[in-house]
């Protein structure tokens, strides 16, 4: 069950985000966002939480700030970012668009399976973001250097 995210799982949320990426800042194209109060959705399955995105509207776009699917493989993902598109179509967005590092190849594998559109590949952005965010760790997943920033597209 996809919902709006409430004061029930926010605190939950709000944890996972800390220990997944160090937050509740988390840095998009030198902008530092705190994510301890956006808007968002979560799954809920019975009665626990398998996942969450949160996103902000600014300008007739909307980013997808963070999205974590705590089940793999289920749809859980994929009925969050739909959750997210049906909203920012009613709120007038012309696009979903979200950053991503280069160190997250499966999610830059999901992203375009998707039907997001790589639309901006930012070379070194992480130096600039860790001024804003010294926590953002040197090297991520399978240690691979985290330099890179890859902006994905959904036009609405």
């Amino acid at each position: 069950m996809i919902i709006p995210i409430n004061d029930e799982f926010r605190s939950q949320v709000n944890q996972l985000i800390a220990d997944e990426w160090a937050g509740p800042i988390v840095v998009t194209k030198g902008v530092a966002h705190d994510t301890s109060d956006s808007d968002g959705f979560i799954s809920v399955q019975d009665g626990a939480l398998t996942g969450y995105v949160l996103y902000t509207i600014e300008n007739g776009q909307c980013e997808i700030l963070v999205l974590h699917s705590l089940v793999e493989n289920q749809g859980i993902g994929s009925a969050l970012i739909r959750s997210v598109m049906d909203i920012a179509g009613k709120s007038g967005c012309s696009r979903v668009w979200l950053i991503t590092p280069n160190d997250n190849i499966h999610a830059i594998r999901y992203y375009q399976r998707f039907g997001f559109a790589l639309k901006g590949v930012y070379i070194d952005a992480l130096d600039e973001s860790r001024k804003l965010k010294p926590s953002i760790p040197q090297f991520g997943n399978e240690n691979i250097p985290i330099q890179h920033e890859f902006e994905f597209s959904y036009a609405l």
